[in-house]
């Protein structure tokens, strides 16, 4: 009897047993380097943007994400109409693990964060809070967008963030942010814009993937 070992390479593709091949692969889309921008943006067919059927799973990054502003928040919203409004409704959950560096085990543990859900809100959904605009700060993770063309479903994603937080008093934290959720739509999600809730997005890299 012939054994064939499935990975998370996924079986999507799969016409008959032990034919699974080259799945599960990140392909490069586009890259967009902020410079003080007030938002980041990815519409499919501008600017060499693919959001549709063409992939049934998009992942984006962020790297070193950095504010212009002190304790703002690093948002997201949707689109269905190729960027022209950003306001899909949206139900979502977030939770946080956080750390004082002076070692305080007052700061340690995790936390829900129910003011940072959304219940059929159709604002931006906050990643990241309070993000800390230290010359040293800055904010790293991704976020995956699942199906965004099906016209059946509604829209899921989870993120997953790493950065440095700084409250208006001044304490230095670290955290790590966990969001899931649902746009609220069964039309085809377009449009995807990233930006921060005051001042804008002094530097930093997002990428965009599609996996096949």
């Amino acid at each position: 009897m012939s054994i064939v070992k499935l990975n998370n390479n996924g079986v999507k593709n799969a016409t008959a047993f032990g034919s699974i091949t080259g799945l599960g692969q990140l392909i490069f889309i586009k890259k967009i380097t902020a410079s003080s921008s007030a938002t980041v943006s990815f519409v499919d067919g501008a600017s060499s943007v693919v959001l549709d059927n063409t992939y049934k799973e998009y992942l984006f990054t962020f790297n070193n994400i950095h504010p212009s502003a002190n304790a703002t928040n690093f948002t997201f919203n949707l689109s269905v109409d190729a960027g022209s409004n950003y306001n899909v409704a949206k139900t979502t959950t977030h939770f946080q693990v956080y750390h004082k560096p002076t070692n305080d085990s007052d700061y340690d543990g995790p936390s829900y964060s129910s003011g940072n859900d959304l219940a059929q809100g159709t604002g931006g959904q906050i990643l990241a809070q309070n993000v800390s605009d230290d010359n040293e700060g800055s904010m790293s993770g991704y976020l995956h967008l699942f199906d965004p063309s099906n016209t059946t479903f509604v829209k899921n994603f989870i993120s997953t963030i790493s950065y440095e937080q700084k409250s208006g008093g001044g304490a230095v934290y670290q955290l790590n942010s966990y969001i899931a959720g649902y746009g609220n739509t069964t039309s085809a999600v377009d449009g995807i814009q990233f930006s921060m809730s005051s001042g804008t997005i002094s530097a930093g890299d997002i990428c965009l993937y599609g996996i096949v």
